[in-house]
C-alpha cells in the first residue's frame, strides 16, 4: 500500500492536533513566547534547505517569476477563503484563528524534501520510513501548533495527504522520464526555494512583516522544470 505512509502522516498531524486544544488553556504570555521559538527554528530549517543549491540564480528567477505567477492567481487569498469558511462552519474563538492555523501548517508541512522523498520512496519502492519519521516530526509540532494557532491545524491533514498522495503516485511515471542524477538536481534546487519559503513563514509567524507566502508556491514547480531546462540549454550552448 503505496499511500501507507501519507496517511499516517495525515493521521500523526490530525492527531497532534486534538491533543494541542488540551494545551490551549495555558497563558497568552507562554503561548507567544513558544510561537517566537517555533518562528526562530523555522527561520533556521529554510536557511538549512536554501543553502543545498547548486544554482543560486535558478532559485532567484524561480522566485521570483513564482511569487508574480502566484499574485496573479491569488493562492494566499484562495486559502485564506477556504479557511475562512472552516471558521465559519466549525467557530473558533478568534476571527481569524483557524484560517491562520489551517494556511500555516498546511504551508510548513507540505513544503520541504522530506514531503517530496518520502512520497517518492513509498510510491517507487514502497518503502515508508521517511515519511514515518515525518509524521512524528509532524505530529509533535502539531501538538504546539494547535495549542497556539488552534484547531484550524487539524485541517492541514487534508492538503497533506492530497499532495504526499499526488506524488506517490505519480513516481512510477517520474522514475520512467526522469533519471536518478537529475532527480537529485531537481530535488537540490527544489529544497532551496522551499527553504526560502520556509524562511517566510517564519518571519510571519515572527509577526516582523506579512508576506504572502503561499504565492510563492509555484517557484516549487519554476525549478524544478528549471533545472532540466538549464541542462539542455547548457549542452545546446556548450
Amino acid at each position: 500500500m503505496f499511500l501507507l505512509g501519507t496517511l499516517v502522516n495525515a493521521l500523526a498531524i490530525a492527531a497532534g492536533a486534538l491533543a494541542g486544544r488540551l494545551l490551549s488553556g495555558i497563558p497568552e504570555s507562554i503561548r507567544q513566547t513558544v510561537m517566537q521559538g517555533i518562528g526562530l527554528a523555522i527561520v533556521v530549517l529554510g536557511l538549512k534547505m536554501s543553502l543545498d543549491t547548486n544554482n543560486i540564480l535558478l532559485v532567484i528567477v524561480s522566485i521570483v517569476l513564482g511569487s508574480m505567477i502566484g499574485e496573479l492567481m491569488g493562492i494566499e487569498k484562495s486559502l485564506n477563503r477556504l479557511g475562512q469558511w472552516l471558521e465559519k462552519k466549525i467557530g473558533g474563538n478568534r476571527q481569524g484563528k483557524i484560517a491562520t492555523g489551517f494556511v500555516t501548517a498546511t504551508l510548513v508541512y507540505c513544503i520541504g524534501a522530506m514531503a517530496v522523498l518520502g512520497s517518492l520512496d513509498s510510491g517507487l519502492r514502497n518503502n515508508h520510513d521517511i515519511l514515518y519519521t515525518k509524521a512524528m516530526l509532524d505530529g509533535l509540532s502539531s501538538i504546539i501548533f494547535s495549542s497556539t494557532l488552534g484547531i484550524g491545524v487539524i485541517f492541514s491533514a487534508v492538503p497533506v495527504f492530497l499532495y504526499q498522495g499526488t506524488i506517490a503516485l505519480l513516481a512510477t511515471q517520474i522514475n520512467s522520464l526522469v533519471s536518478p542524477a537529475m532527480l537529485e538536481a531537481i530535488l537540490a534546487e527544489v529544497t532551496a526555494v522551499g527553504g526560502l519559503i520556509i524562511i517566510a513563514i517564519g518571519i510571519n509567524i515572527l509577526e516582523l512583516k506579512k508576506i504572502n507566502v503561499a504565492n510563492m508556491l509555484p517557484a516549487l514547480v519554476i525549478a524544478a522544470v528549471g533545472v532540466p531546462v538549464e541542462k539542455w540549454l547548457s549542452a545546446v550552448m556548450g
